[in-house]
């Protein structure tokens, strides 16, 4: 019995690190309590690859005035910050927060994730219109995944 007190224990203990972990500026959090240590951490956010030669040519320089860069700039997505399952909205009866078509502002909810009996709002980091939808609506995502594309 003792064991699986223990367990529901480190268990919260690590849900409500991983929540504030959700601050940008940690990295990683560790708790040590009687004999029970727990540590969480975020992974690195992968580089991002250098733009592409055509993007760097000045708008001067481009036959359209630089529209051509413009129109095959590569969509942005909008990742995973967790691991867990990934619902599209609040209950099978109530629409999705987003649509292809649907403009999303960064700071819009655009799903939820469930990690360990919790459900976590995902937010959008960046800003445009949905032209892909990547992840299915419950469907086990994992961190930094890409959920959505927009433009």
């Amino acid at each position: 019995m003792t064991d699986e007190v223990t367990r529901r224990g480190v268990l919260g203990l690590a849900a409500e690190l991983l929540e504030r972990l959700r601050d940008p500026s940690l990295r990683e959090l560790e708790v040590r309590e009687g004999g029970v240590r727990v540590r969480v951490a975020k992974d690195e956010p992968a580089i991002a690859p250098a733009p592409a030669p055509a993007e760097t040519v000045p708008a001067a320089a481009t036959p359209s005035g630089g529209h051509a860069a413009r129109a095959a700039a590569p969509a942005k997505a909008v990742t995973a910050p967790l691991t867990g399952i990934f619902y599209r909205s609040t209950s099978p009866q109530a629409p999705p927060f987003v649509q292809v078509g649907t403009v999303v502002a960064v700071g819009d909810v655009i799903g939820l994730i469930e990690a360990m009996k919790l459900f976590n709002e995902v937010r959008s980091t960046v800003a445009g219109r949905v032209l892909r939808l990547v992840a299915e609506n419950g469907q086990l995502v994992r961190a930094h995944q890409p959920l959505l594309e927009l433009e």
